[in-house]
């Protein structure tokens, strides 16, 4: 049900600042625990699981329907060296964010009722030269269980 995987996709190939520069929860994971930033020059990222809610429950003749919002997370970085304002880096991360909104945003996967909506975005963080950048989707889905 958690389409990270579909998301991480579907930016590889829309963006081609990040292609081949995105990274799994898992290391995002590692980083943090390392108290580390990411380390390469320009932009990168990572996609990871967001907010799971649900909406309105239906239930009848023997199936249970459920409106449920999907949620993921993308976190990109930019490392500029010698920009100690980070308005370099700034001017880096922008048309990246932008292009990500709309790799994803009006998209809708296989099997999805609802597309890709934009929840929040903004910057995060700075720190060892490079900007942290959040951008959160949802995707409004159906879950549908035969007890």
């Amino acid at each position: 049900m958690i389409r990270v995987a579909d998301v991480m996709a579907r930016i590889e190939e829309r963006v081609p600042d990040l292609a081949g520069k995105l990274g799994t929860a898992t290391d995002f994971a590692a980083l943090v625990e390392r108290n580390q930033v990411p380390q390469r020059p320009g932009a990168s990222g990572f996609v990871l699981p967001g907010r799971l809610s649900g909406g309105a429950v239906g239930a009848m003749a023997g199936l249970f329907t459920q409106s449920v919002g999907q949620g993921v997370i993308v976190v990109l970085s930019v490392r500029v060296a010698s920009d100690p304002t980070g308005a370099v880096a700034l001017d880096q991360l922008s048309p990246v964010v932008d292009a990500v909104i709309r790799a994803v945003c009006g998209w809708s996967p296989d099997n999805a009722p609802g597309v890709w909506a934009l929840v929040s975005a903004e910057l995060v963080g700075s720190t060892a030269g490079v900007l942290i950048y959040q951008i959160d989707f949802t995707l409004q889905d159906q879950l549908r269980i035969t007890p």
